[in-house]
C-alpha cells in the first residue's frame, strides 16, 4: 500500500494491520503470524486524527510523512 491510513484513535496504545489479513481491521488480530508484514504500533497520548505509514518509507514512523510520493 502506497497511501497512509487515515485514523480517528482513542489515546492509548493501538496496533494497526498493514498485512490486510485481520478480521479486525484497521486494528491487527495477530492474522500476521508467519507472514513477512506485522501490524504498526501507535502510542496516541491524546485522541485524534492520524496519518499512519502503510509503505514503510517514512523517516517519522509509525506517522505518515509523505515519503510515498
Amino acid at each position: 500500500m502506497e497511501t497512509p491510513l487515515i485514523l480517528d484513535l482513542p489515546a492509548g496504545e493501538h496496533h494497526i494491520c498493514l498485512c490486510g489479513r485481520s478480521k479486525n481491521a484497521p486494528h491487527c488480530d495477530g492474522s500476521h503470524k508467519g507472514g513477512r508484514t506485522g501490524p504498526r504500533r501507535v502510542m496516541m497520548d491524546h485522541p485524534g486524527r492520524v496519518a499512519v505509514c502503510s509503505c514503510g518509507k517514512t523517516s517519522a514512523p509509525p506517522f505518515c510523512d509523505g515519503s510515498h510520493e
